[in-house]
């Protein structure tokens, strides 16, 4: 997989953007098909993405559905988008990178930090069986809940809160995400992810020239719930919010 440096969720162009203006109906699955299905040409002609599944699950969601309305010209432009509450939309790429560490079993239970608009959740159960995530922003996760049902994602649910906490009411979880940069993986994440679960996030690292760097992290869980660690490139994703 090609390491990127692209901006992820905490990137936004300064222009504000109304999260809750964002209306679905059931017609945004089958819209822009096409579009979808060029997008993820693209990412697999470049190595951006390696599984089939991911590429199934990224051509299956709209992601118009969950761009504000003023955005969805750019929907399938492979970069970050603002979605309101200084957050944005990640670049398909990214959501298919993280994907494609996770793995998502068909029948996996999946937590997720950080719900953001509700894309990366939706690709995220194109493949597994459950997801449940978390988000710090009460009006970002009640629009994103909305959309998601609007959509008919009936295995996604969506909670605020502090993602520092994780969900303990739906361990154990077979895999975990973070949509958001921590100086650590949150211990609690880490209690709720089963032995030999997996977990990606963005792991902030020492500064190098003056400026924050962040690695991408693959842990797999061991039977004694120290985690065996990858590292997977540079990446730039929002701090994560709440407690630490």
């Amino acid at each position: 997989m090609t390491p990127s440096g692209d901006p992820s969720r905490g990137e936004t162009d300064g222009k504000r953007d109304d999260a809750n203006n964002d209306a679905v109906d059931g017609t945004d699955r089958d819209n822009r098909r096409e579009e979808r299905e060029d997008l993820v040409a693209r990412l697999l002609d470049r190595g951006r993405i390696e599984r089939e599944g991911t590429a199934v699950a990224l051509r299956a969601v709209p992601r118009h559905a969950f761009v504000p309305p003023a955005r969805r010209g750019a929907a399938y432009d492979d970069r970050p988008l603002p979605i309101g509450a200084g957050q944005t939309i990640s670049a398909p790429h990214m959501v298919g990178w993280m994907t494609d560490l996770l793995a998502p079993a068909s029948d996996d239970r999946v937590l997720e930090i950080g719900t953001g608009c509700g894309y990366h959740a939706a690709v995220t159960a194109e493949l597994a069986d459950e997801v449940r995530s978390v988000e710090y922003h009460a009006n970002l996760a009640e629009a994103a809940r909305d959309r998601l049902a609007e959509l008919g994602y009936e295995n996604v649910e969506v909670q605020a809160g502090d993602g520092h906490e994780g969900l303990p009411e739906g361990t154990p979880y077979d895999a975990a995400y973070l949509t958001c940069g921590a100086g650590a993986i949150p211990g609690s994440v880490i209690e709720q992810v089963r032995p030999g679960g997996r977990i990606v996030a963005p792991i902030e690292t020492d500064s190098v020239l003056g400026r924050d760097g962040q690695t991408l992290v693959r842990a797999t869980k061991r039977p004694d719930g120290s985690l065996d660690r990858e590292r997977h490139g540079s990446v730039r994703f929002v701090r994560m919010r709440g407690s630490s």
